[in-house]
């Protein structure tokens, strides 16, 4: 079921901390602290430093968050562009 009232805003992985916590700087330039949901724990979903990722903020505590989404790389040498 969808939560009412989140933010969704996109960014990219900095920081790597211990318990599936990642640091994230937004689009905007603000940086918050994210973490990981269990459905991309349990679809084993690889989070690194320098990926990019959707991420929902709470209207009430806007420097935490969850990520929801890490988003596909764009290759730029064509290589891995047919799946």
């Amino acid at each position: 079921m969808k939560r009412q009232n989140l933010i969704e805003m996109e960014g990219v992985v900095t920081e790597s901390p211990p318990n599936a916590m990642f640091r994230v700087c937004l689009d905007n330039g603000c940086k918050v602290l994210a973490h990981v949901p269990g459905r991309t724990r349990r679809n084993s979903i690889r989070v690194l430093p320098g990926d990019g990722v959707r991420v929902e903020l709470s209207p009430y505590d806007p420097t935490k968050g969850r990520t929801i989404y890490r988003l596909r790389a764009k290759s730029s040498n064509g290589i891995g562009d047919q799946i």
